[in-house]
């Protein structure tokens, strides 16, 4: 690697692209550029035109390369580039790369019958464990082909390309088609058990493996370099290295330290629009009750997603009038705040739930239930990420490991508090708000120089940050919110 040279990741999220321009040898931030992206859609639909997310990324780059040289860089420094991108979403192409439609984005919560008849269709849950470590959901990208195959089948015959959002941006910069294990494993079309597509998956729903991309053997692979057209647009210089990249979550591992070269068996709290749980193991998950990923470095990243988690409650803060800081414990109220349906549990047809109001529940508490529906959700999901990693969750090791809380809700001081008394663990809330980016900056790095992307990111020491002690465990709140969760998952919020 050059001295002084620098790698840029992408985080291409639902809502904006960031490009992070860092130091290939620290892992120091150097320069941020950003750009919005637009998602449409109403009731269950969740959909962006795939343009814009490549018109994000350049506008992204510009604005990163104008804080770079104010430092003093050229981008003559820039050795390599990565992207890491929402999940799931469905992107369909001409035989020009041209998308033929809208992208069918994670949150579209439009193909859960498409979903369950999947399931159905291959004999059940374990079926599709055994294969992929998943059961197709809503936000699965098979359950959305499916869906496009029923209700837009001229956008689904006419395919020439399917890809995942990174994908699609991946082939933008180095003009060949690739993905990588980590976003493949978010298909239903992958089989974490064999490291490769899945023929008897692929004939079930209808899709010719050739419109798919070549899969690489990790995220962090140089899988081509920066065509002279994409240079010219980005304002980069040509041939610098491409690697797969990822999906966001597996990038975010990545610039947390997990896999093999790093930390294994860490659980990692993301609270964003989504909450998500994940760890990196070498234990292949099969729970039904996750989505059993392929990890970016060629382990394993059990995960669980709950839908409703930051844009809900301020959501819920907002109805009230409230600041989000404004909340003090529930009380007597649950409120679960589940308003685009919910994932884990899967119940893409559910609403938002409140019960146990009194005449003394005050507008703070019931803002305050909202954060505890949202957090006992995504807690009880993490239980079952533990076990994927074959640890028992209460057992004195597994419940006493650091919990790494990331993503914006992690800069609320409620967040973490409500975080820190329904966990009963010790936190850890590392310093860097961009890690997916900077895990997506790691592949970019490995790509430029052969080093282990989890090996880099662990040498960059992106991961470290403010470390808070235990308390003691509100099992009293616990036990109110599961109750209701159990009791009213069937009639109430199905």
């Amino acid at each position: 690697m050059p001295t002084n040279a620098v790698v840029i990741g992408v985080d291409s999220s639902t809502q904006s692209t960031k490009a992070a321009f860092t130091d290939a040898a620290t892992g120091r931030l150097l320069a941020v550029g950003r750009a919005p992206h637009r998602v449409t859609g109403e009731g269950g639909a969740r959909e962006s035109d795939p343009a814009v997310w490549w018109s994000a990324l350049r506008d992204a780059v510009a604005e990163g390369l104008t804080a770079l040289r104010s430092t003093g860089t050229d981008a003559s420094a820039v050795t390599g580039i990565a992207v890491a991108g929402q999940q799931h979403g469905l992107v369909v192409l001409d035989g020009a790369g041209v998308p033929l439609r809208p992208a069918l984005l994670w949150n579209d919560t439009r193909s859960a019958p498409q979903a369950a008849a999947l399931t159905e269709a291959l004999g059940g849950p374990d079926a599709w464990t055994a294969r992929t470590g998943s059961v197709p959901v809503a936000s699965m990208t098979a359950s959305k082909w499916q869906w496009l195959r029923e209700h837009d089948p001229a956008a689904a015959k006419a395919a020439a390309a399917v890809r995942l959002p990174h994908d699609f941006l991946t082939e933008r910069l180095a003009g060949v088609a690739a993905t990588d294990p980590g976003d493949a494993s978010g298909t239903c079309w992958y089989s974490t058990a064999t490291g490769a597509y899945d023929p008897e998956l692929l004939d079930l729903v209808g899709l010719d493996p050739a419109l798919l991309p070549p899969v690489a053997a990790t995220g962090g692979t140089r899988v081509g370099t920066l065509t002279a057209a994409a240079a010219a647009e980005l304002g980069l210089p040509a041939g610098i290295a491409v690697a797969a990249g990822t999906g966001d979550n597996m990038a975010a591992a990545v610039g947390l330290g997990l896999g093999g070269e790093g930390l294994l068996d860490h659980p990692v709290l993301s609270l964003g629009t989504s909450g998500t749980v994940f760890a990196a193991t070498r234990s292949r998950p099969a729970s039904p009750a996750l989505a059993g990923f392929a990890a970016a470095d060629g382990t394993y990243l059990p995960l669980a997603c709950t839908l409703n988690c930051t844009l809900a409650v301020d959501k819920v803060a907002a109805l009230l009038g409230l600041e989000r800081e404004a909340a003090l414990p529930g009380g007597d109220v649950v409120l679960l705040p589940y308003l685009d349906g919910e994932r884990t549990p899967d119940l893409p047809g559910a609403s938002g739930l409140l019960t146990g109001l009194r005449h003394t529940t005050t507008p703070q508490q019931i803002l305050g239930a909202a954060y505890e529906g949202a957090v006992v959700t995504v807690l009880r999901a993490l239980d079952e990420v533990i076990r994927a990693c074959g640890e028992d969750p209460a057992a004195p090791g597994a419940a006493d490991r650091p919990l790494r809380l990331v993503g914006g809700g992690a800069q609320g001081r409620h967040w973490v508090e409500t975080v820190r008394r329904l966990s009963g663990r010790p936190l850890i809330v590392p310093e860097s708000t961009e890690l997916v980016a900077l895990g997506a900056a790691a592949l970019a790095a490995s790509a430029a120089s052969g080093e282990d992307a989890v090996a880099v990111a662990t040498s960059w020491g992106t991961g470290s940050g403010r470390a808070l002690d235990a308390v003691e465990r509100d099992t009293e709140t616990w036990d109110r919110v599961s109750s209701v969760l159990d009791r009213a998952s069937g009639p109430l919020l199905s």
